[in-house]
């Protein structure tokens, strides 16, 4: 993760430089389909604004908000909200975060089992 996270894949989608299946846009958030999905639903949410993680990211307490909100609505939009969904955010390289660019990963579609990893 020692990409600039200007230089970033996820910097890179939002500026438009790289196509995604989006899903959900605010002037705040996006969310388009993971490119590798571990789920038959797995969308990947992200700022706009780009901060690195959740430890980072932390302060913001009004983006984390629109964060979570987008990915509510994300559940909606592909029909998972009533069955259940999870929402992942891993922090650091510990905790499975392979690029450097705060992102959450909505899955459903399936029952899905604990623990995960």
């Amino acid at each position: 993760m020692d990409t600039p996270i200007t230089d970033t894949i996820f910097a890179r989608i939002v500026r438009g430089e790289i196509p995604a299946q989006i899903v959900y846009e605010t002037d705040s958030v996006l969310a388009f389909h993971d490119i590798a999905p571990q789920a038959p639903v797995h969308v990947v949410v992200i700022p706009k604004t780009p901060v690195r993680d959740l430890v980072e990211a932390s302060p913001d307490a009004e983006m984390l908000g629109q964060l979570l909100a987008a990915c509510a609505e994300v559940a909606r939009i592909t029909g998972i909200g009533a069955s259940g969904f999870r929402v992942v955010v891993n922090t650091g390289q510990d905790g499975g975060q392979t690029v450097g660019y705060l992102h959450a990963h909505v899955l459903g579609g399936r029952a899905l089992s604990w623990p995960p990893g």
